[in-house]
C-alpha cells in the first residue's frame, strides 16, 4: 500500500473537545513516529448537522497544537459515487438486499433474545427473506428503503494495538440508508482504502464495530490497516464527555487561561508522556510515544484540572 498512512477522521458536527483533540494527538503522534503522512477526512455524511464552519475551526484547533494534514483535507460527502461503486460490486454478489424497517422496528427487534451476542446497536435480519411482492408491496405504500450486506452472522476477529484481540459477529450492516446517503461503515472503509490508510487511530467507542468494517474490507478486496482504539476521555461519573455532556473544547479551555500550548501539555500528560507543568510541541511528545506504553483505561477528566 506504498507509505505508511494515518488519518483523523471527525465528523465537522461541532466544535472538537479535548477528547477528540486526545484522540488526534495519538493518531498524529504515530504517523510522525513512523516518519509517514497524516491525513485529515471530514466524515460529513449528514448534510443537516455538517457545516464548514465547524470544519475551519476543528481545522485551526488541531493547528493550533502542531498538527497539520500533509495534504488536502477530503470530505466524504464529495466522494459518494466512489461508495456507491462498492455498494454495485457487493450487489453484484447477490450480497445486498432492500430493508424497510424504520428505527422503532429495528430496536423492538434488536432488543429480543438471541442465541449469540450481537455487536452494538445490530440488525436482526428481519428483511433478508422478503420475497418480491412484499418489497413491492413496501415499496408501493410509500416505505424508503436502505441497502443493507447480506453478511450471513460471520464472526471477524481483529487484532488492536491497545485492546489487543477482539472477536465480533457481523450483523447485516447498512451500507446506503433509505435517504440515499452512503452509510458510515462503508464509506469509512472505502475511504481509507482509497486513501492509502495503513493505520486507523480512533476512539474506544468506535471498537465494537471494526469487525464489520474488516469484513467488508475482506469482501472487496481491500487491506486491512492497523488498528489502535484509544481509550475515551470520561467525566468524574464515568459517562463519555460529549457535547451535551461536560465536554470541554480549546476556546473554552482558552477562556480559563489554558492556551493551546497548555491543552498539548494537558493531553501529552494525560497520556504520561510529558510533566503537567512542562512545555513541550507535538514533535517532542511523538519522540516519546509509543502504543506499548499508552494508557488502557479511561482518562478522567475533572473542572478542577484547570
Amino acid at each position: 500500500m506504498g507509505a505508511m498512512r494515518g488519518r483523523f477522521a471527525p465528523s465537522p458536527t461541532g466544535v472538537l473537545h479535548l477528547g477528540n483533540l486526545r484522540t488526534a494527538l495519538v493518531a498524529w503522534m504515530s504517523v510522525a513516529a513512523q516518519n509517514g503522512e497524516w491525513l485529515v477526512r471530514m466524515e460529513d455524511l449528514d448534510p443537516f448537522t455538517s457545516s464548514r464552519l465547524h470544519e475551519q475551526q476543528q481545522l485551526r484547533d488541531l493547528a493550533a497544537m502542531g498538527l497539520v494534514p500533509d495534504g488536502p483535507v477530503v470530505r466524504q460527502s464529495e466522494r459518494f459515487e466512489l461508495h456507491r461503486h462498492a455498494v454495485a460490486e457487493l450487489d453484484g454478489r447477490g450480497l445486498v438486499y432492500q430493508c424497510f424497517c424504520t428505527r422503532r422496528e429495528i430496536r423492538e427487534a434488536s432488543s429480543a433474545p438471541h442465541g449469540d451476542p450481537m455487536p452494538d446497536g445490530a440488525y436482526p435480519g428481519t428483511c433478508r427473506r422478503l420475497s418480491a411482492a412484499d418489497r413491492s408491496r413496501m415499496a408501493s405504500d410509500g416505505r424508503p428503503a436502505a441497502l443493507r450486506l447480506r453478511a450471513h452472522g460471520e464472526r471477524v476477529a481483529v487484532a488492536d494495538r491497545v485492546a489487543g484481540v477482539v472477536e465480533g459477529m457481523v450483523d447485516d450492516v447498512v451500507l446506503v440508508r433509505n435517504d440515499g446517503v452512503p452509510a458510515y461503515n462503508l464509506a469509512v472503509v472505502v475511504d481509507d482504502h482509497l486513501q492509502g490508510v495503513t493505520e486507523v487511530v480512533r476512539g474506544d467507542d468506535l471498537l465494537s464495530s471494526t469487525p464489520r468494517q474488516v469484513h467488508l474490507q475482506q469482501l472487496l478486496g481491500y487491506a486491512t490497516p492497523a488498528y489502535a482504539h484509544v481509550p475515551l476521555v470520561v467525566g468524574e461519573d464515568g459517562q463519555r464527555l460529549t457535547k451535551r455532556h461536560g465536554a470541554i473544547t480549546m476556546a473554552e479551555l482558552a477562556d480559563r487561561g489554558v492556551d493551546a500550548a497548555g491543552v498539548l501539555t494537558m493531553l501529552g500528560a494525560s497520556l504520561g508522556l510529558c510533566r503537567v507543568d512542562e512545555q513541550v510541541t507535538a514533535a517532542e511528545l511523538a519522540d516519546r510515544f509509543s502504543f506499548d506504553h499508552l494508557p488502557r483505561s479511561a482518562w478522567i477528566w475533572s473542572d478542577t484540572m484547570v
